[in-house]
């Protein structure tokens, strides 16, 4: 019965030794480094005329936050499935996206449809600041 016990405690011992976060997303390991260009910076569509205000930042502590002018900002839990492959979840649904090219101003990602209906890509830059979404007619 002790060992039983231990074994519960273990995992929540662990728990509170990082205060309840998740481990962060690991650097790519082609980043020498230690910087992941990626993380902690706020990401816009390169193109915003249809979208405006479309932002997109992968957070270091494994939080993406999403949000354009006229929807309600979404808070995701993002991770890294491998170098290059990322994945988060909207009302459930599992998004996968590749990452295709990512550098100081750029980031491009391939990110699948759900139910296998193919895939976009989205084309990001580093948002300009300040910033602030147009008035829309309301």
């Amino acid at each position: 019965m002790l060992h039983g016990a231990r074994t519960l405690l273990l995992p929540l011992v662990c728990f509170a030794c990082t205060n309840g976060q998740r481990p962060a997303p690991s650097a790519s390991e082609g980043d020498p480094a230690g910087t992941d260009l990626l993380v902690n910076r706020v990401w816009t569509l390169s193109e915003p005329a249809e979208r405006p205000g479309v932002i997109k930042a992968f957070l270091s502590d494994g939080t993406l936050i999403q949000d354009s002018c006229w929807e309600t900002h979404r808070l995701s839990h993002w991770e890294r499935e491998s170098d290059g492959r990322l994945l988060w979840r909207e009302d459930g649904i599992a998004i996968r996206a590749v990452i295709v090219t990512l550098t100081e101003t750029e980031l491009v990602l391939r990110i699948d449809l759900a139910g296998g209906n193919g895939s976009i890509e989205e084309r990001l830059v580093p948002a300009a600041v300040p910033y602030v979404c147009p008035d829309y007619p309301r």
